[in-house]
């Protein structure tokens, strides 16, 4: 199997292509779909993407092009690179690590009260509405 075949088959970004009426740079489009495929779980903690040259391959782009991508979702702590080994989704990428841990928190908490599911999502809602009284539902 080629690097190319293998690609095809291992991550969701692997059909990225640029929207030529999107007037966003393509190294913004694409670390927004992989920043998508992060948040929606298509891309899990610990998954290789594809090579910078890959992609660029089967995207049609130019590898600086991958490349900037990439180290923009470095920086951002939604991958890293580790050499030679490749570019991993990162354990936290898929949301602030203090968010992650408040929440954690809470459900640790609210799990002892009994409550079911829909009660603590509505307990939620209305705690959001009383910090920001005047926002759109």
């Amino acid at each position: 199997m080629t690097e190319k075949q293998a690609v095809s088959t291992s991550t969701p970004v692997q059909n990225f292509r640029v929207d030529p009426s999107d007037h966003t740079p393509p190294y913004l489009q694409l670390r927004a779909r992989v920043i998508e495929a992060i948040r929606s779980g298509q891309l899990v903690p610990g998954q290789k993407l594809p090579t910078v040259r890959a992609l660029a391959d089967t995207a049609g782009l130019a590898v600086n092009t991958v490349a900037h991508a990439y180290r923009s979702l470095d920086e951002d702590g939604f991958v890293e690179g580790r050499g030679r080994a490749g570019t991993f989704v990162t354990l936290s990428a898929s949301g602030d690590e203090q968010a992650r841990r408040a929440a954690l928190d809470f459900a640790e908490r609210i799990a002892r009260l009994d409550l079911n599911e829909d009660q603590v999502v509505l307990l939620v809602r209305d705690a959001l509405r009383a910090l920001n009284p005047n926002a759109d539902d």
